[in-house]
């Protein structure tokens, strides 16, 4: 049964045992609402929960499991004599999965049949060519011993499947037997639900943090492997990015780490002024309707994909700031000092862009969290609104503005569509705006990219990376709550 169908199948027999318990509530009391323990609400949300809650549990544990547990014994079938390539056991795994996955596409949809799967040849048939009509592409024809794993792959997932079926539906009978035959006038079924539901909310809050402990675990185990094959002096003292997956590479952080701070600080040239001046105008000058209109149409910013504003940079952008730095007579300056359209200048413009509706969004909360007694203090003291706005609201806000800057500074280290399209691939040490540089959110998507060898340094170099990349910005947010606490002003 496919997964939708089950999970549907669940909610159906939940809401049915909402009903039944309900029903049977009120008919142990003999039809006196008022002789029950609980609401006869509960009773049913105790039969619904019971019934719902643990086999969903298993689904979401099987399903998480599962593949783990299949890649892992059929990977077991792919011994290192079969590998006569000298293929990783890891690409040929994908392969593996990727045939899995297009014969159970070709039997959806009726280009082959079971018993035809069972016989298949691999040197006699076309696999590869019949799997690219139904659109999975592979790199190579598929052996013989890859087929035969696609299909212990295929046949185990099918087990897995039917015996996940099974035990989900058994669960939820169980749940529902043993529910409904606690429902009696006296069983206490508000006491159950809220603790349940208790439970439910402790487990929704804990997700945030075993989420970032997941994270943080999963890159440590990678970056502590990339350690073992790769120096960390190069790594964190190291001046030169060069990586070369023959071996003699150099993969030094500190050239990803500087245009990364380079291009996030022109970033934040552009858009903590613009942002915080826009916030002071819309909070201290602007009138109510102007303020609905503005700030609204100042927040669209914000909603538009990452990917638009790196088109922005690269068709918009970088070729303006050629023409004005460009080439010769070409500039309209005259200089030559900038000969492509990616550059560090054209991602911090844009990004600065995109980071102005995050700054002023913040500062304006900040500045109207205020109180308004300040003001009408400051102004009967004869001061004008100007002087109001630059000695008595800002002051009061700055911790706050001060956070917010470090919170979009934060931002701006982690992205990656606008620096990827706009600033280049050059990994170096310069000080001009208008050269070619990159970041290491960048060349972490470029590590990762394509068939690789998890087993690499090359490949490894990235978790390192973006566990380094983590700690940047976790600093960062954590230097803006420690100033907002230790600074800010408790207004009654």
């Amino acid at each position: 049964m496919p997964t939708f169908w089950l999970i549907a199948c669940l909610f159906l027999m939940s809401a049915a045992g909402f009903f039944l318990g309900r029903y049977r509530a009120v008919l142990s009391a003999g039809g006196e609402v008022r002789k029950l323990h609980s609401l006869p609400s509960y009773y049913g949300y105790n039969v619904a929960l019971s019934t719902l809650l643990p086999a969903l549990a298993a689904l979401a544990l099987w399903s998480i499991l599962q593949p783990l547990v299949i890649d892992a014994r059929v990977s077991g079938m792919i011994s290192t004599d079969m590998n006569s390539d000298n293929t990783s056991a890891e690409l040929m795994m994908s392969d593996v999965q990727r045939v899995s996955e297009g014969l159970n596409i070709a039997v959806a949809r009726n280009e082959m049949t079971n018993e035809e799967i069972r016989v298949m040849d691999a040197d006699a048939v076309d696999l590869r060519g019949r799997l690219a009509d139904l659109g999975i592409a592979l790199g190579s024809e598929v052996r013989p011993e890859i087929l035969t794993a696609a299909r212990q792959h295929r046949d185990m997932t099918h087990a897995g499947r039917l015996m996940m079926t099974i035990v989900v539906v058994l669960l939820a009978i169980v749940g529902f037997a043993r529910s409904y035959g606690l429902t009696d006038k006296d069983f206490r079924a508000r006491n159950v639900v809220e603790r349940c539901v208790f439970a439910l909310l402790a487990l929704a809050a804990s997700l945030a943090i075993m989420t970032t402990v997941g994270i943080v675990l999963s890159m440590l185990f990678e970056t502590i492997s990339f350690f073992g094959l790769h120096s960390w002096k190069d790594f964190f003292l190291g001046t030169t990015w060069a990586p070369n997956f023959r071996g003699d590479s150099e993969l030094s952080i500190l050239p990803l780490l500087w245009g990364t701070i380079y291009i996030s600080l022109i970033a934040l040239l552009v858009a903590v002024p613009i942002g915080l001046y826009a916030a002071i105008y819309l909070s201290e000058y602007a009138s109510s309707s102007t303020r609905s209109f503005a700030k609204p149409l100042l927040e669209i910013l914000a909603g538009i994909p990452t990917i638009v504003y790196g088109l922005f940079a690269l068709l918009t952008v970088g070729p303006m700031l050629v023409r004005i730095f460009g080439r010769g007579t070409e500039g309209l300056l005259g200089l030559t000092w900038m000969t492509g359209a990616t550059s560090v200048l054209t991602a911090g413009l844009v990004m600065g862009i995109m980071l102005i509706p995050f700054v002023s969004s913040l500062s304006d909360d900040i500045i109207n969290a205020v109180p308004q007694s300040m003001r009408d203090a400051s102004l009967g003291l004869g001061a004008t609104k100007s002087e109001t706005v630059r000695q008595v609201v800002i002051p009061a806000a700055l911790p706050g503005i001060v956070g917010a800057v470090l919170l979009a500074a934060s931002r701006a280290i982690g992205e990656t569509m606008i620096v990827v399209m706009g600033a280049g691939a050059i990994a170096k040490f310069s000080t001009n705006p208008l050269e070619s540089m990159t970041t290491i959110t960048t060349r972490i998507v470029s590590q990762l990219t394509g068939d690789t060898d998890f087993a690499s340094p090359e490949t490894l170099v990235a978790f390192a990376l973006g566990l380094s990349l983590f700690v940047l910005t976790l600093g960062l947010n954590i230097l803006a709550l420690a100033i907002v606490r230790t600074y800010r002003e408790q207004y009654d």
